[in-house]
């Protein structure tokens, strides 16, 4: 049986927590279950709105975990008392403590020139018994004919377990649902900028911010002219349609 969803505007985001989204990954891993794991707030599920494909993608994901208190606010007002932020950085983390005594191996791709063996670098001296077996830095278009074969035969060599994928949201969904057949890998999991924030490139919002759904003015704040559009785009959009569909929601239980 499938983790539980919680529909968020045409989303099944999945009704976990860090622990049991944890739980979910090692069980996959154990049974070699192949799949790929996306990480969604608001800007996934917003750019859902107009795209079919990417919809289907984020309800095909083995997990579609909250990774905005946004998310976990819709599931909570659902029902789900027990539902937490499941946020990429932290799972990451989590899974690499967990892989020291497993021997669970990693492959890295994604990130700017440099940055996914810098990540490499930091995380081994974290956790120094972590097996990271492969990192590949994608051109910012494509993969030409050429480029998806060495890929291939990068993976088929490292033999990863978990190959993380660091590109911003829908192009690193729609690459792990692309890819995830053509590689010899269990799970591709999209964490977007923990990429840079372990890699020390990017500070993380603080604690206390995160908690209470700040992050992404943080976020903007660091970089403005990367994501004021994005967030002064969908944010708004995003209050507007929940209300609207929680209202619906509401209704319907009512009758």
């Amino acid at each position: 049986m499938g983790v539980e969803r919680v529909n968020v505007l045409g989303v099944g985001v999945s009704v976990i927590n860090l622990r049991t989204a944890l739980g979910a990954v090692t069980d996959a891993l154990r049974q070699r279950r192949k799949g790929y794991i996306c990480v969604t707030g608001v800007h996934g599920v917003m750019e859902a709105q107009a795209d079919e494909k990417f919809r289907h993608i984020l309800n095909q994901a083995f997990l579609c975990t909250p990774d905005g208190m946004p998310m976990v606010w819709v599931g909570r007002l659902r029902g789900h008392r027990a539902m937490r932020r499941v946020y990429g950085p932290d799972l990451m983390l989590d899974a690499c403590a967990w892989s020291e005594d497993s021997g669970c191996r990693h492959f890295f791709y994604g990130g700017a020139p440099g940055v996914a063996e810098g990540l490499r670098d930091r995380l081994q001296m974290r956790f120094p018994r972590l097996q990271i077996v492969g990192c590949y830095t994608p051109p910012f278009r494509p993969l030409s004919a050429d480029e998806e074969r060495e890929l291939q035969e990068m993976v088929r060599t490292a033999k990863p377990d978990i190959l993380w994928v660091g590109l911003s949201t829908p192009k690193q969904e729609k690459f792990m649902a692309d890819f995830l057949p053509r590689l010899e890998v269990t799970l591709m999991i999209g964490v977007g900028a923990a990429f840079d924030f372990h890699a020390g490139r990017t500070r993380q919002a603080p604690r206390w911010m995160q908690r209470s759904g700040l992050e992404w003015f943080h976020r903007l704040c660091h970089e403005p002219r990367r994501l004021a559009g994005r967030y002064f785009r969908n944010n708004p959009r995003f209050i507007l349609k929940i209300a609207g569909q929680f209202l619906g929601w509401k209704r319907y239980r009512l009758e």
